[in-house]
């Protein structure tokens, strides 16, 4: 069974996750646990005030009252799409959101996170500063980042971004393994620019190499490649992007608000970071 965190605070912006979070366990056939994080206020130890120690307690009583209301809530969701079966334990921790999700990967040898991502338009707060680009780079395993507008649809193409290096080949492979389950076809994207070097052997060895998998690879020459990932995306009708996260700032690049207004009718659709091996 594959565990998949999914942190949540119970927002529009969760609970529309939670559902590409359901159907996402369905698919790899794993389990959810969901993570709950919430700040206690922070004290200096000389001027403890004598109620202190009830304020923290009523505080965490108060977070897990809240917790406990918004279970069913999302167990009712979960009963709407027929995904009632799929499991669901809980994790309650006070303090930083980055520093828990870091630690309950450790504790619950977590295989992917799905979470929530918002802002004004779709992908802009995705890896601007935001917590989700703060997690992608921070931890080891593939996050799903949903943006609010991405709606669940049944997953019939997967777009994957490439360099066709060697260390791309662990992260197709994964994206493969996921798209045969729910036999969708994988798209892969190589951006050639000016300076690329890839050579076509190289193309020619990784067609050859995947031949007999559902993927097809495109190559397209330009030098304005965040543009391009962003047509693909919608002139392919990619369901879900999958990315290796090599460079931070080229997310954020990638998701800016000037460049995506820039570009009319986007399609706004969950990306997959995922790490590059060795």
């Amino acid at each position: 069974m594959k565990k998949i965190l999914f942190p949540t605070d119970f927002s529009e912006v969760a609970n529309n996750a939670f559902i590409h979070a359901l159907e996402f366990a369905k698919l790899v056939n794993g389990e959810l646990v969901l993570l709950h994080t919430f700040d206690l206020p922070i004290i200096d130890n000389q001027f403890i005030p004598d109620n202190y120690y009830t304020i923290f307690d009523s505080l965490q009583l108060a977070q897990f009252d809240m917790f406990k209301e918004e279970i069913p809530k999302l167990r009712e969701i979960a009963q709407k799409r027929n995904l009632d079966h799929i499991k669901l334990s809980h994790k309650l921790m006070d303090g930083d959101l980055i520093y828990n999700i870091k630690n309950a990967v450790k504790e619950e040898n977590i295989d992917f996170i799905v979470m929530g991502t918002s802002g004004a338009t779709g992908w802009e707060s995705f890896f601007v500063g935001s917590n989700t680009g703060t997690i992608v780079t921070t931890v080891d395993v593939p996050v799903l980042s949903v943006p609010i507008e991405a709606q669940f649809t049944k997953i019939e193409t997967i777009g994957f971004t490439t360099r066709f290096r060697d260390k791309d080949k662990a992260a197709l492979r994964q994206v493969i393994k996921i798209a045969k389950k729910t036999q969708a076809n994988v798209k892969c994207l190589y951006v050639k620019t000016s300076k690329s070097d890839v050579s076509e052997a190289t193309i020619g060895q990784w067609k050859t190499e995947f031949e007999h998998e559902p993927v097809t690879f495109s190559v397209v020459t330009s030098d304005e490649v965040k543009e391009m990932i962003l047509d693909f995306v919608s002139h392919k009708n990619i369901d879900i992007l999958a990315m290796i996260t090599h460079k931070r700032n080229f997310f954020s690049e990638l998701f800016n608000p000037s460049l995506t207004q820039k570009m009319s009718n986007i399609s706004i659709v969950p990306v997959l970071a995922m790490h590059e091996e060795g």
